[in-house]
C-alpha cells in the first residue's frame, strides 16, 4: 500500500516563502506524475504544480515564477518550494501522485492527507 506523507506547511509572513515536502512511503518501484494541489476556504481544489519521472513540469497560473516543483525520485519525494508567499495562497496543499508502481502492483491516483498553508502578517 502506498501513502504520501506532506510536511513542510505552516504560517508564513506575506512575501515569504515555504518548502513543501510529500514523501511516499511502501515498497515503491516507480512514480509516474507527481503533483501538488491546494483548496482554499470555499474554493474547489485547484492545480498547484506537476511533474513527470523525467522532470518535466507544469504550473498553475496564478504559481508561474513564484513556486517551483522538483523530486528526488532515488527518495520517491516531491517538493514545492514556495516563494513570494501572498494571502491568497492561504490553503490546505494536497500531494498526488499518479500511476505509482510497487510490489503488489498499480496504484493509479493516491493522495496525502494535506498540510495548512497560511499566509498571514
Amino acid at each position: 500500500q502506498v501513502q504520501l506523507v506532506e510536511s513542510g506547511g505552516g504560517l508564513v509572513q506575506p512575501g515569504g516563502s515555504l518548502r513543501l515536502s510529500c514523501a511516499a512511503s511502501g515498497i515503491i518501484r516507480s512514480i509516474n506524475t507527481m503533483g501538488w494541489y491546494r483548496q482554499a476556504p470555499g474554493k474547489q481544489r485547484e492545480l498547484v504544480a506537476t511533474i513527470t519521472s523525467s522532470g518535466s513540469t507544469n504550473y498553475g497560473d496564478s504559481v508561474k515564477g513564484r513556486f517551483t516543483m522538483s523530486r528526488d525520485n532515488a527518495k520517491n519525494t516531491g517538493y514545492l518550494e514556495m516563494n513570494n508567499l501572498q494571502p491568497e495562497d492561504t490553503a490546505v496543499y494536497y500531494c498526488k501522485a499518479d500511476r505509482v508502481l510497487t510490489a503488489r502492483g498499480w496504484s493509479f491516483e493516491v493522495w496525502g492527507q494535506g498540510t495548512l498553508v497560511t499566509v498571514s502578517s
